[in-house]
């Protein structure tokens, strides 16, 4: 886990001009990799990186140079991330090719693997990476980001050259460089207004896009970047019948995720793991428990009866014997960290969860350098409570469509917070109309009252059409899951989940999300997904020998966050006063914000998620556009001996 920075000049001389420039802007990534870092300029390209030693730590060095036997400079590899079946690899390569390997990491076994197997290497790497890798022959880049997105690429192309960087701020340094502004995305605005997050590959500025999971791409000094898409998120639910029972299902998903935990837990560093209290984390913290008896797992919660998993993450703890650390946020804590933490985020992400995951990163690199997390089980095994709907909604599906569109017409009409009315206007709705992905901040009706730069012509399906497209004759819980595959896992859940770790020079592995378990997962049927009482079901039953009884069927909470009681009492006055400063009037009607406001201090309405993402927004662009926002950026320091 690390940061990269890699620019492709047109010319050897804008490279070799370009190498100050490069180190210059490794700095603002330095919290990815506090352990070393240096910078390489050759032939058309330079190439920066701050390292984070995780595995074959006293060797590995980047940026790696590697050649087969008896040639000289042929390839160099930029790469983040981690490869959990490097050692298989390293061996098939040995055995199978006659490769010779000179570390014990697994930088090599990617560039190893490119030279004998060409782009199809990037299929065999099972894990989470971007990289870069440059052959001095063929005078190319190729590069690749994985599967499902873990790790983040942004790339900025322009006449000084095309540039590649695990964090944005280091393109925006390089801006004057690549000779492009940075131009506010508008579309990116509006998009991020409705959905909480800016979807891929847009980002903020324009100039300024994102490599999409699953991808990878080749670019020449001078020439067009090419991208390719390497993997495809197909579901393929298959009925149990005859010998393949649903046992031997819940077997499967057993067996997968225990190899998936033993490869995760590969490492030359401490490993702990997160503990939220659900069935996710503790399965990942009990199987984790099975390599390491001395794991350490780590809780965060709020001072709030009903906002905490604090005490649940606890019996868990107890119960699977690991050693357990608590860390409690304070209202004034969140306040005060928030600006620092929309300065590590790149681009604004409205979800008030990772606040608190900040607070437990910081914590926990304190005592680890490596955590374990459940992201991906809810996408991967139906998880989310509003994959129910479908089933909730089934008999609106028997209505004439006139009379569906009637019933829309007729949810306008009933006041706002009435109990029904969403209920109904979603039941007029088809599933593309009404499922954005698993998050839904503004509507387009209440977006018009809010931002100035409204266009009519943007919207969620720009965001979902593909895969909507790409689930055509699926059933609607397995679309959803696609759909949030695409938008919300990427866009929101995996973008907390690594910058706000890597804030604190913390990897954080998510077993879950795996080619390996997505294979068996994607056979789920609908029915082993979704009940009517409860969801991930085929999962639930597969963990029951692994995780505590007491969490087997609890309602997911995650992190939650009591921002809909702080905006009305603690965060009031910090809140009003970010609006006011803000000199964001050419995109928002600051009014209709402070309106949204005292609506919700009086509890006429519930606009707390609406304000929060408004504020966020607010604070990113006092941040990257005023420059009258200027977060104390703490330099790494780890006095700790891991």
């Amino acid at each position: 886990m690390c940061g990269l920075l890699g620019l492709v000049c047109p010319t050897e001389a804008d490279a070799s001009a370009s190498r100050e420039a490069v180190a210059s802007a490794m700095r603002c990534q330095r919290h990815r990799g506090p352990d070393e870092s240096g910078t390489w300029a050759g032939d058309e390209v330079v190439f920066g990186f701050n390292r984070l030693s995780i595995i074959d730590v006293d060797n590995s060095h980047q940026p790696l140079h590697w050649s087969p036997e008896g040639v000289q400079e042929r390839y160099t590899l930029l790469f983040n991330g981690e490869i959990y079946n490097y050692l298989e690899l390293r061996q098939e390569l040995i055995e199978q090719h006659g490769a010779t390997m000179r570390t014990h990491g697994d930088g090599e076994v990617i560039v190893a693997l490119y030279h004998y197997l060409g782009p199809a290497a990037v299929s065999k790497l099972r894990g989470m990476f971007s990289f870069l890798i440059w052959d001095w022959r063929r005078r190319v880049v190729f590069g690749a980001r994985d599967p499902f997105g873990i790790k983040p690429l942004f790339y900025s192309a322009g006449p000084g050259g095309v540039a590649f960087a695990s964090e944005k701020k280091s393109l925006l340094e390089l801006a004057h460089r690549l000779r492009v502004p940075a131009t506010l995305d508008r579309t990116a605005l509006q998009h991020y207004l409705t959905l909480q997050y800016v979807p891929e590959p847009e980002s903020m500025h324009q100039e300024i896009r994102r490599i999409e999971s699953g991808t990878s791409f080749t670019i020449s000094p001078g020439g067009r970047l090419t991208t390719d898409r390497y993997f495809f998120h197909t579901f393929r639910p298959t009925a149990l019948r005859g010998k393949d029972t649903p046992e031997r299902l819940y077997d499967r998903i057993a067996d997968v995720m225990r190899d998936s935990v033993a490869k995760h837990m590969r490492a030359d560093v401490t490993v702990g793991a997160f503990l939220s209290g659900g069935i996710d984390s503790t399965a990942i913290a009990a199987l984790a428990r099975e390599h390491n008896p001395n794991l350490i797992t780590f809780t965060t919660g709020f001072e709030r009866e009903g906002y905490s998993e604090v005490d649940v993450a606890a019996e868990s703890a107890a119960a699977i014997g690991v050693k357990h650390v608590v860390r409690t946020v304070s209202a004034q804590e969140m306040m005060e960290a928030l600006p620092l933490i929309v300065w590590y985020l790149d681009d604004p992400v409205a979800d008030p969860a990772l606040v608190p995951l900040w607070f437990i990163a910081r914590e926990a690199r304190r005592h680890v350098k490596v955590v374990l997390s459940g992201e991906g089980a809810d996408e991967l095994f139906g998880g989310y409570t509003i994959y129910r709907e479908p089933l909730s909604l089934a008999a609106f599906e028997k209505v004439p469509g006139a009379l569906r569109k009637a019933m829309g017409s007729l949810s306008t009409k009933i006041p706002e917070g009435t109990r029904g009315k969403d209920l109904l206007r979603r039941g007029a709705l088809n599933l593309e109309q009404r499922y954005y992905g698993n998050a839904r901040i503004f509507r387009d009706d209440q977006l018009r009252q809010v931002l100035r730069t409204f266009d009519p012509a943007v919207g969620h399906m720009d965001v979902t059409a593909g895969p909507y497209r790409e689930s055509a004759g699926w059933d609607p819980v397995t679309r959803m899951q696609h759909v949030d595959l695409f938008t919300w896992l990427r866009g929101d859940i995996l973008v907390k989940a690594d910058k706000v770790t890597m804030a604190n020079s913390l990897e954080l592995r998510v077993p879950f999300l795996d080619t390996e378990v997505f294979r068996v997962a994607a056979t789920i049927p609908m029915e082993e997904k979704v009940t009517k009482e409860t969801t991930k079901y085929a999962l639930r039953q597969a963990l029951r020998q692994i995780v505590p009884a007491h969490v087997l069927n609890r309602r997911k909470l995650g992190f939650p966050v009591p921002i809909r009681l702080w905006l009305r009492d603690e965060m009031y006055d910090w809140a009003r006063q970010i609006v006011l400063k803000s000199q964001t009037d050419e995109e928002i009607d600051k009014n209709a914000v402070l309106r949204l406001l005292e609506e919700h201090r009086a509890g006429t309405l519930d606009h707390s998620r609406r304000i929060w993402a408004l504020l966020v927004y607010m604070i990113w662009h006092g941040i990257f556009v005023e420059r009258t926002i200027q977060p104390r950026i703490p330099e790494p320091h780890y006095p700790v001996k891991l």
